[in-house]
C-alpha cells in the first residue's frame, strides 16, 4: 500500500506550505492515522512511541479546524486548550504550532502560560483571547479561578499531551477541578507514549466514545535505526571511559549524557572541564527560561554535550508505585521538570546513560531522545555489577521473548586505555564537594545577574547589583592546562587504531569498533 502524502489529507494550502518548509515529505504512522480522525471531530486516545510525531498529529487537525471555522466565525475566543505536564513541553508545543501556522499567524494565535512568569504578567496575553492556550493544569486552573481565562462557552478542543505523566507529576486534583469548569461537549485528544492506569483513569474522565490508536510498533526503533550497547564498569571506570570516548572522538555528534541527580551533573561537568571538554548542564534547579534556552542552544549546535539529570525517574523509583513524583523535593527543584520525557532534542547522535536508569520506562524515554523520526542513533549504557538485575529487566521488556540481546555487550578493553587512568584520577581530585558547591553558586549568581524579573530592582538598587557583580570570584575547580591535550606517548601506545573510523561510536558506523571492542 502506497504511503499517504500530506497533500492527500485535504489540508489548507497554508498548512501544506508550512509542512513543506519543515521538510516533512510524508506523515509518520501516528500522523497518518490521527489527522483524518481528528479532522472528522472524533475523540482520540493515541499511543505512539516517543519521537513519532505526536505533537503534529494533533496540532495539524486542530489548525485545519480553526482555519475552517475562521471563514464563518469572526468572534475571537479561546477554542483550544492543550494541557502538558512540564513547562519545557509547553514551550515545545508552542514552537511547533507557530511553525505550522507560519503562513496564517494573523488568523491563529497561541499563548503558552506554562512558564514561571507572574500570573499578572500573563493576563494581558489572555485578554487578547488567543485561539490556542497551552499550559499545565495548575496554571490554567489559577487563571480560570481568577477569571482571566474563561472556557465554559468557547472551548471546542481539549488536548492532554504526555497523558501518562499528568497524574504522576502531581496534577490529578487540579485536572479534576479544571474539568468541572469546561463545557459539556468538546473534542478531546489523549496522547501518550504508554497506556497505564493513569491514562485509563483520564480516558474515563475526558473521552466520549473515543477511537483508540494503539499502534503496533515497538517501544523503540529497531536495530537498523537504533543501536544499543552496554558496558559493565564500576564508578571510577565510568569517568575513565567517558573521558576516553570523548577525548579520542570515539563518540561523535550531539550527545546527551544522563545522570540521576543534580549534584552528579555538576560533578561530571567539572570533570570534563579539566580536559577542556565543554558541556552544559540541564537540571530542575535552573529556571524554566534558562532550561529552554539551554535546549535551544544545544539544538542549534552551540554545545555537543549536554549533561541532563533525570530526577523524575529517580523520584518515581523511590515512590514504588505511589504518586509522589510530582511533589517538591526541596532544594529549589522544579517538580514539573522531566528531561527524559517530551522534550524534543534535535539531531541527537548518542544517548549515554552514565548513571543507570532506575526503571524500564526511564530507559525507553532516555533512549528515545535519539533515533527520532528517520534518523539513526546510538544508546550506550554504563552498568555496575549491582545493576545487572535492572539490565535484565530492560532486556526482557525490549526483547519480546527473543533470546537475542537488545543491548549488545560492548566489551571495552580497559588495558588499551589504562595509561589514561592517572590523568583521570588527577582530574577527579580537583572536583571536590566544595568545587561542586561553588559551581552551583556560580550558576545561581549568573541567573540573578541576567534575571529579567530582577532587572527593575537592580535599576533601582545599583549598589546591590554592583555588590553581586563584584562579589568574591567563585572558582568551581582549578583547571590544569596539562590535561587538555593527549600526549604523544599515550596516543602512540597501541591507541592509533582507536582513532580509525571503524572504531567510533556513531550511528552510521556503530557496527564496527574492531580495535576497541569484541562482540
Amino acid at each position: 500500500m502506497a504511503a499517504v502524502r500530506f497533500h492527500e489529507l485535504g489540508l489548507d494550502d497554508r498548512l501544506l506550505k508550512a509542512v513543506a518548509d519543515l521538510g516533512w515529505e510524508k506523515p509518520t504512522l501516528i500522523q497518518e492515522k490521527a489527522i483524518p480522525l481528528g479532522m472528522e471531530g472524533k475523540d482520540l486516545l493515541a499511543r505512539a512511541r516517543t519521537g513519532s510525531g505526536k505533537t503534529a498529529a494533533y496540532s495539524i487537525p486542530i489548525i485545519q479546524s480553526l482555519l475552517q471555522s475562521k471563514m464563518t466565525v469572526s468572534e475571537q475566543a479561546v477554542r483550544v486548550l492543550i494541557l502538558i505536564p512540564t513547562k519545557e513541553l509547553g514551550h515545545q508545543v508552542q514552537q511547533m504550532v507557530r511553525q505550522l501556522t507560519t503562513y496564517c499567524a494573523r488568523d491563529i494565535k497561541i499563548a503558552d502560560i506554562s512558564g514561571q512568569a507572574d500570573i499578572s504578567a500573563q493576563r494581558p496575553i489572555l485578554m487578547e483571547k488567543p485561539d490556542i492556550v497551552v499550559g499545565t493544569p495548575s496554571r490554567v486552573l489559577i487563571h480560570i479561578n481568577q477569571k482571566t481565562l474563561c472556557l465554559r462557552e468557547s472551548l471546542q478542543v481539549l488536548v492532554i499531551d504526555e497523558a501518562d505523566l499528568i497524574f504522576s507529576f502531581g496534577f490529578e486534583d487540579d485536572l479534576k477541578s479544571l474539568l468541572c469548569k469546561l463545557p459539556n461537549i468538546y473534542q478531546s485528544y489523549l496522547m501518550s507514549a504508554t497506556f497505564n492506569e493513569d491514562v485509563q483513569a483520564l480516558k474515563e474522565l475526558v473521552l466520549h466514545n473515543p477511537v483508540t490508536l494503539k499502534l503496533e510498533e515497538s517501544q523503540l526503533p529497531d536495530s537498523s535505526q537504533l543501536t544499543q550497547y552496554h558496558i559493565q564498569c564500576e564508578e571510577e571506570d565510568k569517568f575513565l571511559l567517558l573521558y576516553t570516548l570523548l577525548k579520542l572522538s570515539l563518540i561523535r555528534g550531539k550527545t546527551i549524557i544522563f545522570v540521576n541527580n543534580v549534584e552528579r551533573s555538576y560533578r561530571l561537568k567539572l570533570f570534563l572541564e579539566q580536559f577542556s571538554i565543554p558541556s552544559c548542564v540541564l537540571n530542575s534547579e535552573l529556571p524554566v527560561q534558562s532550561r529552554c534556552h539551554i535546549i535551544a542552544q544545544f539544538n542549534r549546535g552551540f554545545y555537543d554535550y549536554i549533561i541532563a539529570s533525570d530526577e523524575q525517574a529517580l523520584s518515581e523509583a523511590k515512590a514504588k508505585g505511589k504518586k509522589q513524583a510530582g511533589k517538591k523535593k526541596g532544594g529549589g527543584q522544579d517538580s514539573e521538570y522531566g528531561v527524559s520525557r517530551g522534550i524534543d532534542f534535535q539531531n541527537v547522535s548518542t544517548v549515554l546513560n552514565f548513571d543507570f536508569p532506575l526503571s524500564v520506562d526511564s530507559y525507553i524515554h532516555r533512549a528515545g531522545r535519539t533515533a527520532r523520526a528517520n534518523n539513526p542513533g546510538v544508546a550506550l549504557t554504563f552498568v555496575a555489577h549491582t545493576e545487572l538485575s535492572l539490565l535484565k529487566d530492560i532486556e526482557e521488556a525490549l526483547g519480546g521473548g527473543s533470546e537475542e540481546c537488545v543491548l549488545r555487550p560492548y566489551r571495552f578493553r580497559m588495558e588499551e586505555v589504562e595509561g589514561f587512568r592517572y590523568r583521570c584520577r588527577d582530574a577527579m581530585r580537583s572536583v571536590t564537594k566544595q568545587a561542586i558547591k561553588e559551581a552551583r553558586l556560580k550558576e545561581i549568581k549568573e541567573e540573578l545577574l541576567n534575571s529579567e524579573k530582577l532587572k527593575t530592582y537592580f535599576e533601582d538598587n545599583p549598589r546591590d547589583f554592583n555588590l553581586l557583580r563584584h562579589d568574591r570570584p567563585l572558582h568551581p575547580a582549578i583547571v590544569k592546562p596539562h590535561l587538555k591535550n593527549v600526549p604523544d606517548y599515550l596516543s602512540t601506545c597501541g591507541l592509533n587504531d582507536l582513532l580509525g573510523n571503524e572504531s567510533r561510536i556513531s550511528p552510521d558506523v556503530a557496527q564496527g569498533a574492531a580495535s576497541l571492542a569484541k562482540y
